[in-house]
């Protein structure tokens, strides 16, 4: 028996993921901003509501498919975008993107990806969406449209709630910043995995690869690519730039880190598609709205005139049918699969995806729904 068949939840991939990263890149998972308030409460805010099931309903036939961003995916649940993925893995997004493609579900690769928009293309033949920025170089915003034109992604979504980075305390104290200057505890940190230092040695180096053109040749890619990356995040981007890659995209698009009503219904206005509600899984303004205490506010304020996907603090079947519940068209999760991304690669992130996908079918079942729109607000009190 592998390890991952002894994992039986999420957290026993975070418990393997733990031991086998360096433990800045596993703070760099696991953390957020100050005192990571927002990352304990999008898990804990599932459990201010109960679920009230229905009985002597016919649930031998269970079907978990629905439509997101365009596209038919097998259940309610998709992989959000997350960066450097290598970090954590040799195989890195190509491994995730085509655990994702296997079970028929959306993934999202984040323009801080490791793998390029075009590699991620060539080993995922299922829906896909790119995670854009506005860049202070919109040339560069118009170039990754373009590619992502050319390689067929379905989707577009754009991140709106990083104007600058949050104050991420575990990061700083192995050194682990943008760019990394490790102190002592961070290089220990390395030191003790010899085994992810060999794979780091014997592999091709993780970079920033949808930016690296970006670079001139000669120069330290992992700390320029960084700089420059760091660099182009516009603290002036507004809603008429939301608007204007709506325009250029013309498919379907999604922004992520809405919270309030009202930005929903800007939103909205602009011609999105979809809205990911999301506080950046507690790694941007710490003490904020949970996802799931700001999700049904912004359900009553959009009044189904987009679809709304719930992302984050996600780490049970129940939490899906819980915001289902509320009104949310589908989760994502990001942290869930960097965990099973570090335990054991693509089979790791399938083991999360399986594991997940069977909880939400057997949860169905006892809550008496046979299909996902049948889940409403009568099951929740």
């Amino acid at each position: 028996m592998s390890r991952l068949d002894t994992a039986f939840n999420i957290e026993d991939l975070r418990k393997l993921a733990r031991k086998k990263l360096p433990t800045p890149l596993f703070n760099y998972i696991d953390g957020g901003a100050d005192d990571e308030i927002n990352v304990r409460g999008n898990i804990h805010a599932f459990d201010s509501v109960r679920l009230v099931p229905e009985h002597l309903i016919d649930i031998a036939n269970i079907d978990l498919s629905t439509q997101v961003l365009g596209r038919k995916i097998s259940m309610p649940l998709f992989l959000a975008p997350t960066g450097m993925n290598r970090l954590f893995h040799p195989e890195g997004e190509s491994a995730v993107s085509k655990a994702a493609a296997a079970a028929d579900t959306y993934y999202c690769l984040s323009t801080v990806g490791a793998t390029s928009i075009e590699d991620v293309a060539a080993a995922c033949d299922g829906p896909k969406c790119f995670q854009i920025y506005v860049m202070k170089d919109r040339g560069l915003t118009r170039e990754f449209i373009q590619r992502c034109k050319d390689a067929k992604y379905d989707s577009l979504a754009l991140t709106v709630d990083i104007p600058v980075a949050g104050n991420r305390e575990r990061e700083l104290r192995y050194g682990f910043s943008t760019p990394p200057k490790l102190n002592f505890a961070g290089i220990a940190g390395f030191a003790a995995r010899p085994g992810w230092v060999y794979r780091a040695l014997t592999n091709p180096k993780a970079i920033l690869a949808n930016v690296a053109h970006k670079i001139p040749e000669g120069s330290s890619q992992s700390t320029s690519l960084m700089e420059y990356v760091a660099s182009q995040f516009d603290p002036s981007v507004t809603w008429d730039d939301l608007e204007w890659m709506i325009s250029e995209w013309g498919g379907p698009f999604a922004i992520k880190g809405v919270l309030s009503a009202s930005d929903a219904r800007k939103a909205v206005d602009a011609g999105v598609s979809a809205i990911m509600v999301s506080n950046h899984g507690g790694r941007q303004l710490d003490g904020t709205l949970s996802v799931f205490e700001a999700l049904g506010p912004i359900v009553d304020a959009v009044a189904g005139e987009c679809e709304i996907i719930c992302d984050g603090g996600v780490r049970r079947g129940t939490h899906v049918l819980k915001a289902l519940a509320l009104g949310a068209t589908a989760c994502s999760i990001g942290r869930p699969y960097l965990y099973g991304l570090a335990a054991g690669g693509e089979a790791g992130v399938a083991r999360v995806l399986e594991m997940l996908r069977t909880e939400i079918e057997r949860d169905m079942a006892l809550l008496g729904c046979r299909k996902i729109n049948e889940v409403s607000g009568k099951h929740i009190a």
